[in-house]
């Protein structure tokens, strides 16, 4: 019996986990977290797991396919690839002579593999490409460090005091930072949770704050407040690193504890003492300014005043805080060569309004929701093609009905990816590309205070008619004269990729990673690290009030919901992110659909018991699923896990189960964070009612 162990980098979301997998006989046989990689000591979530099955699965894309019926209609012709990747390059290029380079337009769902695609748009001389990612915390972090929120790491297991603020860590689940954080805690570090309603993370806090939703600024300027007013700030770190203090007394003067009660349901005395004890244990303290926080209007203002407290407790920079991620070059080493640097930028305009209309915002991030609105109005110039690379904007953003209608607008539609997706389903053209454990990938360095670089190997041959995004990308490229990144193999990709590293491929081999150091490096912060104008944290960051938006923003109240109504909330869980692991069977199996999570008043009120059938409905939608009542939900909001009710025929197990949050979302696309760029999830509401025994519910076609 052949026997091997290879090493991979798990592919289910966005975290992409370090594994090692069981090879026997040319098939997997079990899956891991890597055993070397630090802080993940062999662990690995259900939906790592699952990617066993995601191998197996023949309700996945199985070979190109172009689309001979309606856009949304299943109509799919099987073809070559090299029929799909002729038709593909035929039509983009036919397109992009008549409406200039620009009219193409293209996104992914961010992460470490970004440079690839990013590289690939660059080829064809769009400036449309935009990535998924924590856009809101993102550009917090820029406002006030120069820096994006990669370039601080959460130093959990030297960490005293966390706070958890709009992050569930212990259900998201990025494998190293539940075990960072249960290491910490172990080791007599406390954590608060400040929520909406009660999770795993909260059942492992210290002290669990329920907080009145939408109130998280309102928070967290009355921390400041305290911090300010009775001295518990570090002003040392103040006076050396921080600029504009007053213009932030001046600020939060008003927005005292007791205040703060009346809004966020939060006592005076638990703010009181959260503040004492947080002060007590700075700077080793990480209040988290959240990841994906796109949830309201001013969640910008909450991930910046969540940074600001870090900062006014000294913890930037610090151990136990908010460390600086250290890269190859502050240890004398040189990092991985980019593939986006083989190519020029492009030329002209953005589509979505970033350098000009939004001068604000990084153009390797993007605003994809104002890309789409561009192909509704044509008001910058015409965008006649779209290429989506393995997410899924159907699933992920509101509205989905308004934005299929939009894209109908454009004449192309390719869709690469290695599962099934709304986006896909409304395609002109599906590339599948392999599981991530069919495949070989670009390498990826990973910053942090112990940085290195990782490599995905390919562990099996594909089963079906897929293709690596790498070879799908230089095919590609050959066809559309982009010479540049026509690799004629992956090894060809990593050799640039290690030029002036001192690293080769073979040093992979033994345990899938290449560390640079052996011990934690703890960069001192310094003018130079911090790229900002004055070189220090910048309370009041001039190109936001250049641009006419507030640094130091006042808190403005969300709205209480109607009599009737109540606030949706979303988020993900251990097993599903996104919508793409719902039809896997494991997963499956272990959660069909999802729940409404409904308070014991709410859901009095209505007269529904845990368990039972309830209609949940907003705009012209409707769907009914379980209720999950509960004491421990806030009674103005219900909540259920993101990605479900698909309509995707060719998913037996996923199609028509449970309630779509995004279609709740009407108008959605129109509700956005101006300050920093994210859209707004949860500014929407919806009524509830118990449902009727053997009624039908009806829900309106995507």
């Amino acid at each position: 019996m052949s026997e091997k162990t290879i090493f991979s980098i798990c592919g289910m979301c966005s975290v992409h986990c370090p594994v090692q997998v069981n090879v026997q006989n040319g098939e997997c046989r079990f899956i891991q977290g890597n055993s070397h990689a630090p802080g993940i000591n062999g662990g690995l979530c259900a939906r790592g797991a699952a990617g066993l099955d995601l191998i197996r699965d023949e309700e996945r894309p199985r070979f190109p396919m172009i689309r001979k019926a309606g856009r949304g209609e299943g109509g799919w012709l099987r073809v070559s690839w090299d029929e799909a990747l002729d038709r593909v390059a035929e039509k983009i290029s036919d397109i992009q002579s008549r409406h200039g380079k620009q009219s193409l337009m293209g996104s992914d769902g961010g992460g470490c593999f970004s440079d690839l695609t990013q590289a690939f748009f660059r080829g064809l001389g769009t400036p449309n490409y935009h990535t998924g990612g924590d856009i809101n915390v993102h550009h917090a972090a820029r406002s006030l460090f120069g820096l994006g929120a990669d370039d601080l790491v959460f130093d959990y297991r030297k960490a005293k005091y966390v706070v958890l603020q709009t992050r569930n860590v212990f259900e998201s689940i990025d494998v190293k930072e539940v075990n960072d954080l249960l290491a910490g805690l172990e080791s007599g570090c406390k954590l608060a949770v400040i929520d909406i309603r009660a999770t795993i993370s909260s059942a492992k806090a210290d002290r669990f704050l329920m907080i009145r939703p939408g109130t998280d600024y309102a928070l967290n300027l009355s921390v400041i407040h305290v911090l300010l007013t009775q001295g518990l700030y570090d002003a040392g770190f103040a006076k050396a690193w921080i600029s504009d203090i007053d213009a932030l007394r001046t600020l939060v003067a008003p927005y005292t504890p007791a205040w703060a009660e009346a809004e966020t349901g939060i006592s005076q005395e638990a703010i009181l003492s959260l503040v004492r004890e947080i002060a007590v244990a700075a700077p080793a303290v990480i209040w988290h300014p959240g990841k994906m926080t796109a949830r309201y209007k001013d969640s910008f203002y909450v991930s910046r005043s969540a940074f600001i407290i870090n900062a006014l407790l000294g913890g930037i920079g610090a151990r136990g805080g908010l460390a600086l991620a250290a890269r190859p070059e502050s240890i004398g080493r040189s990092g991985l060569k980019k593939l986006v640097d083989l190519l020029p930028a492009p030329q002209g305009a953005r589509a979505d309004g970033v350098g000009a209309k939004y001068p604000l915002f990084d153009p390797d991030k993007g605003l994809l929701h104002q890309a789409f609105q561009a192909i509704d109005t044509q008001s910058s110039y015409p965008v006649k093609a779209y290429m989506c690379f393995g997410h899924d904007p159907l699933a992920e953003y509101p509205d989905p009905g308004a934005l299929s209608q939009i894209l109908d607008k454009l004449e192309l539609i390719v869709c690469a990816t290695p599962f099934w997706s709304q986006i896909a389903w409304h395609a002109d053209i599906v590339l599948p590309i392999s599981s991530y454990l069919e495949k070989e990938s670009i390498l990826v360095q990973q910053n942090g205070l112990k940085p290195g670089f990782g490599v995905r190997f390919r562990c099996v041959n594909p089963r079906l008619d897929t293709r690596s995004d790498w070879k799908l990308i230089a095919e590609l490229s050959r066809r559309l004269g982009i010479d540049a990144l026509s690799f004629s193999g992956i090894e060809d990709i990593w050799r640039y990729q290690l030029q002036e590293t001192g690293v080769s491929i073979e040093d992979f081999k033994e345990t899938g990673l290449v560390a640079l150091t052996e011990k934690p490096v703890y960069e001192k912060l310094s003018a130079e690290r911090l790229h900002t104008d004055s070189g220090k944290i910048e309370f009041v960051n001039s190109r936001w009030e250049k641009a006419g938006i507030a640094s130091l923003a006042p808190y403005v109240s969300r709205p209480v919901p109607k009599q009737g109504l109540y606030r949706l909330t979303t988020g993900g869980c251990s097993l599903h992110v996104k919508g793409h692991t719902i039809n896997n069977r494991r997963l499956f199996s272990q959660m069909p659909e999802n729940e409404l999570w409904i308070s014991e008043t709410a859901a009095r009120d209505i007269g529904v018991s845990n368990g039972q059938r309830v209609v949940v409905s907003g705009g012209d939608y409707s769907a009914e699923i379980n209720a999950r009542v509960s004491p421990f939900m806030h009674p103005e909001a219900v909540f259920m896990v993101r990605g479900f009710g698909r309509t995707i025929p060719a998913e037996s197990r996923a199609c028509g189960k449970g309630a779509s949050d995004v279609r709740l979302m009407a108008g959605g696309l129109d509700q956005w964070d101006t300050a920093g760029g994210g859209l707004a999830f949860q500014e929407h509401f919806v009524s509830v009612r118990k449902a009727c025994v053997g009624a039908l519910v009806t829900q309106s076609k995507v």
